[in-house]
């Protein structure tokens, strides 16, 4: 797989709760480098909105940096304001998504049944995440699957491990967002890279299992 053609399609979001300011720049670049192009800061985290600045400032703009955990239209601001690209929340909040396509990020609210899916589509998220995955399940997903619109794409966040990236793959799923099995507050950025490297290697065996 060529690495320059596939990095801009693998469709995983790094999650990076607990990431403080000073490891956030180097972290992402060990991201880009192994092959991320999406990476997200909870806002949970300390001081999130120097980290996703210092992020901005490390690597290249085809690198999207964006932000989690975001629950009001003011935050959304402010990610926009330190350089975020993108959105991403726990649930669906009609200001949140609204905020977000005025200032031109892309949202990617969280959903766990289909009347969420459809008000969040309404409301103009660009994608969805399913969370928890695990917990709405293979089966549950595959029902959401059969009616929501082909173009639009859903992340799965929550209990995926990459053992099941080709299951859910195959049944309809873009991509995951990978949260403790990437990366815990307080690890190094050696294990950052080997835990990053393992994932994409997963991601991509997967991805051409259901070629």
């Amino acid at each position: 797989m060529n690495m320059s053609n596939s990095k801009a399609k693998r469709e995983l979001i790094a999650i990076l709760r607990g990431i403080s300011p000073e490891e956030a720049g180097e972290a992402a670049k060990i991201l880009s480098e192994c092959g991320f192009c999406k990476i997200e800061v909870p806002l949970n985290s300390p001081n999130p909105y120097a980290s996703i600045a210092n992020m901005r400032n490390a690597v290249s703009e085809d690198i999207l940096i964006g932000a989690g955990t975001v629950l009001n239209a003011e935050q959304v601001q402010l990610v926009h304001q330190h350089g975020g690209q993108f959105i991403v929340s726990p649930n669906f909040n009609q200001q949140v998504i609204e905020q977000t396509r005025a200032l031109e990020m892309l949202s990617y609210p969280g959903i766990a049944t289909l009347s969420e899916a459809f008000n969040a589509l309404d409301s103009g998220a660009n994608a969805l995440k399913l969370f928890p995955a695990n917990v709405v399940g293979l089966d549950g997903f595959k029902a959401f699957n059969a009616v929501l619109p082909k173009a639009i794409k859903v992340y799965g966040v929550g209990g995926i491990k990459p053992d099941d990236y080709v299951q859910w793959l195959k049944a309809g799923m873009a991509g995951f967002g990978i949260g403790s099995d990437l990366y815990k507050q307080g690890i190094s950025m050696a294990v950052l890279k080997s835990n990053a490297d393992n994932i994409v290697s997963a991601y991509d065996q997967a991805c051409q299992l259901i070629r």
